[in-house]
């Protein structure tokens, strides 16, 4: 049994969807899981759920904030017997294109963070999506009618950053967004060869000639429902 993760294998399907908020994880199960859901960990408040989504097996299990608490559980996931994490969570927009409650498809994940590549013992690695979950987002994205957008993000180690100009650089790179957890995804995702996507709603409009600009709790309900119909559809593809 993992440490932290008190479960024994065949408590979690082969497909996880991994939110940060325990209350979020929740949410997904009672709003998106087909009735009878169950659940399988407590600990520490990292609240998971096994059940079915449209008669297929899926789980949801949250990570916390940030690369360290994220690859615990990431690892955990795949000592229980899990092949497809995929990520479900918030992002600040970079660009100015981006709105709020917008869907971001993360095919690569730039390690601002070092955890990742202190992870793989290789300082020029890419964390990168698997391709076929990517694609499959995509295209389902497109039949759902939501706003979408597909390109790298940008995980960073700290949520109140100091460094003014950082959000600019990543902004000039291309990067759609940052978060927290997905470069530590991808890299558990090579080195324990499973598959692994990120698929975030906007929730910050992180500041360009104004402010940033933070999310109404109704429109992330609305952003997180669009994002969630995706990623169950491709957990289970």
């Amino acid at each position: 049994m993992p440490i932290h993760l008190r479960a024994v294998a065949g408590d979690y399907a082969d497909a996880v969807l991994c939110p940060g908020d325990p209350h979020r994880a929740r949410y997904i199960a009672e709003t998106f899981f087909d009735p009878g859901f169950r659940t399988v960990n407590e600990e520490r408040g990292m609240l998971g759920f096994t059940g079915t989504f449209e008669g297929q097996p899926i789980s949801v299990q949250s990570t916390g904030m940030g690369c360290p608490s994220a690859g615990i559980v990431y690892e955990e996931l795949v000592q229980l017997g899990c092949t497809r994490l995929i990520r479900v969570g918030t992002c600040g927009a970079l660009q100015e294109h981006l709105r709020m409650a917008d869907t971001v498809i993360g095919v690569s994940a730039t390690a601002d963070d070092s955890t990742p590549l202190r992870y793989v013992a290789q300082p020029g690695f890419a964390p990168t999506a698997t391709f076929t979950l990517a694609e499959a987002a995509a295209r389902a994205s497109r039949d759902s009618g939501a706003t979408v957008h597909v390109g790298p993000i940008v995980t960073s180690g700290l949520f109140y950053d100091t460094d003014r100009t950082s959000a600019a650089r990543w902004r000039d790179l291309g990067h759609l967004g940052v978060e927290m957890e997905a470069a530590m995804l991808y890299a558990v995702g090579a080195v324990r060869k499973v598959e692994t996507l990120t698929i975030l709603t906007v929730s910050d409009l992180i500041g360009f000639d104004a402010p940033s600009q933070r999310i109404s709790d109704e429109e992330l309900r609305r952003g997180v429902d669009a994002m969630m119909r995706i990623a169950c559809h491709v957990a289970v593809s």
